[in-house]
């Protein structure tokens, strides 16, 4: 038997939760729950509100997802700048 296929849809965070958890407003109005992919955690990338997200979802359950791609948006920093040590 075939894996059944995922839906991807873009969306953005409006509010985040506890345990990683985030509300996601979807393109087609609906709110959902999502948490971050494995490889997001792994490498540290951040969602913050008002970031734009691709959520992945399965057909049978439409009120949960996994968001595993946070697109980047022109002037906006990536993070804290790391300081240079002169000597």
């Amino acid at each position: 038997m075939a894996k059944e296929e995922l839906l991807t849809i873009e969306g953005v965070v409006d509010e985040i939760l506890p345990d990683g958890r985030f509300g996601v407003m979807l393109d087609n109005q609906c709110r959902i729950i999502a948490y971050t992919a494995g490889k997001m955690r792994r490498y540290r990338i951040r969602s913050i509100v008002g970031d734009r997200v691709h959520v992945e979802m399965t057909p049978y359950d439409l009120s949960k997802g996994r968001i595993v791609y946070r697109e980047k948006l022109a002037g906006t920093s990536t993070g804290p700048r790391r300081r240079s040590f002169r000597r």
